[in-house]
């Protein structure tokens, strides 16, 4: 059965993947737009602390930790997000709901792959700003679209307790962005659309350590470094003279050439550290720190003079409680509890104020009651992001997230009685 659901939910996740919006945030117009947290809702859940080697739970962040499986393992998780933005005089709401990843793992002995598609950034924002300067302007800019990532990644035992691990992504998508504007009382106004078709290869390699401090309690490490890699942005631009017909709609009318040019988008090597101690089977805390240099993400479109890079960097602190995962009554006592801590450093400055963002996550893990380490999540995570200073806005969100984890075991030997 975990087969058939495999093949349908990739079909499934790959149709959808194009077409979901993930983001309804303003700050997605800049870069390659809202960068997507990578992982499973297990460890989105930890505030993303992923430096436990799980068996029977997948970690998309560190290659290494697919050499930990030891089942078969099929994941697919969603959310659905609410987010108030506000400024000094204004206020908000938008809603998305979203699929966040589709992964598989095989445990292969002293082996480990897996592989799957998950979004890696979303552009989604619908801005409409009045401006005067002699005559009153009136803009409106719209954004779809973002960049998807499929990975295989490939792990390896080296020793009891060390794991090391490399994998590939492929990284493509689309960027939509239109601009239209019109002076008060000119009935003819124009709109520019831009289309950037991106493409592009990267790699990261992660080693995982396990040791004992004493017979019950073990400490771990996790370390991820993912090198400079390169996206290729093929951009598109047209632009139009329109008007509104009887039914408030735009009608284009005269067009110029369109322009057609290729970017070269940097982005920057990153390097993930956690640390973590616990009990295995029954709870852990950990911390990790992500550092990524500054990224060369401006296309044509999207410059700006009130806007510059910096380098990115995220703290998080997070773990996990389980009362007793081997008890047969009392179900409560089975369940994962969850949560954690963040803090991110963004890396885009808007009118010299550095963009962050603050969270905090809780998580539940319910297993199936059939025996196989089948188990379902619930996730929730609220923050802020941005600030109203400066004139900017500021974004409040709540994120309600699902996901479930099929556990089978494949590539045994059968015997006959």
């Amino acid at each position: 059965m975990i087969k058939k659901i495999i093949v349908a939910a990739c079909f499934f996740f790959t149709l959808v993947s194009f077409a979901q919006s993930g983001t309804a945030s303003p700050y997605s117009y800049f870069g390659i737009g809202d960068v997507r947290f990578k992982g499973t809702l297990e460890i989105r859940s930890m505030a993303g602390v992923g430096v436990e080697q799980d068996s029977i739970h997948i970690n998309i962040l560190n290659p290494a930790s697919f050499a930990a499986m030891r089942l078969t393992t099929f994941t697919m998780g969603g959310s659905y997000t609410g987010t108030k933005l506000k400024t000094d005089t204004e206020n908000a709401k938008a809603n998305r709901t979203s699929l966040d990843y589709l992964a598989v793992a095989l445990p292969l002995g002293k082996m480990g792959v897996g592989f799957g598609l998950l979004p890696y950034s979303s552009v989604g924002y619908n801005i409409e700003s009045v401006s005067t300067d002699g005559n009153v302007n009136n803009n409106r800019l719209t954004g779809s679209g973002g960049l998807n990532k499929a990975f295989f990644s490939f792990g390896y035992t080296i020793m009891p307790g060390l794991l090391v691990g490399a994998d590939m992504q492929y990284n493509f998508g689309r960027i939509q962005n239109t601009n239209a504007e019109f002076i008060t009382e000119v009935a003819i106004g124009t709109l520019e659309e831009n289309d950037a078709d991106l493409r592009g290869l990267s790699f990261n390699f992660g080693a995982m350590y396990k040791g004992k401090i004493n017979s019950k309690l073990n400490y771990y490490t996790s370390l991820t470094f993912m090198p400079q890699s390169t996206l290729v942005s093929r951009n598109t631009r047209a632009i139009f003279t329109v008007q509104y017909d009887s039914n408030n709609n735009l009608v284009k009318t005269d067009a110029l050439p369109v322009v057609e040019t290729k970017k070269d988008l940097s982005i920057a090597n990153k390097t993930t550290f956690g640390v973590g101690i616990g009990q295995s089977k029954k709870w852990m805390i950990g911390s990790q720190i992500i550092y990524q240099n500054t990224s060369a993400l401006a296309n044509d479109f999207n410059t700006a003079s009130n806007v510059s890079y910096e380098s990115n960097i995220n703290y998080s602190i997070g773990g996990y409680y389980i009362p007793n995962y081997n008890v047969f009554s009392k179900y409560y006592q089975k369940i994962t509890y969850r949560g954690g801590l963040k803090f991110n450093r963004t890396g885009t400055i808007v009118n010299s104020q550095s963009i962050d963002e603050k969270g905090i996550t809780i998580g539940f893990g319910l297993p199936a009651t059939n025996g196989n380490f089948s188990n379902f999540n619930i996730g929730l995570e609220f923050g802020k992001k941005g600030t109203t200073a400066s004139g900017l806005i500021q974004e409040n969100y709540g994120i309600f997230s699902l996901s479930f984890s099929l556990n089978d075991k494949w590539f045994r030997q059968r015997k006959i009685d």
